[in-house]
């Protein structure tokens, strides 16, 4: 089988709530732009492009998209790419957005969001996709300390139907229990990867032990996060990617799908060649041999229950490039 060929369901699926995705899903925060994304001065990308991109992703079995109303360059707004590729959505597909941050037409920082901020937030998110509620919304949390103001906020909107689930980006245990007493949390989006936060494996397994997804961003891109990828892979990583004929970036994502059952990755990118490889990196399954190479890099044993190799997608032609970074 090709890669061409592979679709996200090889990944497997979890639930966010009542709502089923494939644990390989899509980041849109770098389809607005070239080069480094959340920039001022960012090169916009063709509209015509990134349209295809998010059509493919839709046709490769992607039923998990994760965007948010700052997502923009001075010509591309993600969440009117998606409005306009993908509208009327399909039945099964998921959205998934996050309020907190926001940044101004020029593209600089705003202050983060306060509480009574945060309905207008999420009204511009349903303008701009055009719904008349959302799927998933996480509080992006800016530090540490209490949360309960903000994520209360976000209970009434949900208790008044414009939000179906509520997630939190950027938070640690005692953050999650004190929007748990609240209202229930489908998802937590912290920056994660190999070589990245190993302080958090211990977090990462008590959100599955609850039955929270925990969604990694930058689980490619590291420690290059806006900017992307650097191509700078340890021994490990690289070696792996030789040794299975796939890329460094591929190795990234199918450990970190390995990190429990309730792990999901949204991969993004706006080269359709690259949607493709993040979308079989889904299929991968690696050998004891290799997690343990990884961890040794990451900085942390291998979690029980981790799969084993099967068989790597096929490639067609030389090695594919490196995806773009996870968001």
């Amino acid at each position: 089988m090709t890669s061409e060929q592979i679709t996200a369901a090889a990944s497997g699926t979890f639930r966010l709530g009542d709502l089923a995705v494939n644990r390989i899903g899509f980041g849109a925060m770098r389809l607005t732009q070239y080069g480094q994304a959340l920039t001022p001065d960012a090169v916009p990308m063709e509209r015509a492009r990134a349209i295809t991109v998010l059509r493919r992703a839709v046709e490769l079995g992607v039923n998990h998209i994760d965007t948010a109303a700052f997502y923009f360059s001075s010509l591309r707004s993600a969440n009117e790419l998606i409005n306009h590729a993908l509208a009327p959505y399909p039945d099964d597909l998921v959205i998934a957005t996050k309020v907190g941050p926001a940044r101004d037409p020029s593209g600089a920082w705003l202050p983060p969001a306060v509480p009574g901020q945060l309905r207008g937030q999420v009204e511009e998110n349903l303008r701009h996709l055009g719904r008349d509620h959302l799927d998933v919304v996480n509080l992006r949390v800016s530090g540490p300390g209490p949360i309960a103001e903000y994520f209360g906020a976000l209970a009434d909107l949900r208790q008044a139907g414009l939000i179906r689930h509520l997630g939190l980006s950027g938070v640690g245990p005692d953050q999650l229990a004190e929007a748990q007493a609240i209202a229930p949390v489908v998802c937590v989006q912290n920056s994660y990867g190999i070589g990245v936060r190993p302080e958090q494996d211990d977090f990462v397994r008590a959100c599955g032990e609850q039955g929270v997804a925990f969604v990694p961003f930058f689980a490619i891109a590291a420690a290059g996060r806006e900017a992307g990828a650097s191509g700078a892979d340890s021994d490990a990583v690289t070696g792996i990617a030789l040794e299975l004929g796939i890329s460094a970036a591929q190795v990234r994502l199918a450990w970190t799908l390995h990190r429990g059952p309730h792990v999901l990755a949204i991969p993004g990118t706006g080269n359709p060649d690259h949607l493709v490889a993040n979308v079989a990196a889904g299929a991968l399954r690696l050998s004891r041999e290799h997690l343990a190479a990884l961890d040794a890099v990451h900085g942390a044993p291998t979690p029980r229950g981790s799969r084993h190799v099967v068989k790597p997608p096929h490639r067609e032609g030389g090695r594919p490039q490196d995806a773009d970074a996870v968001r």
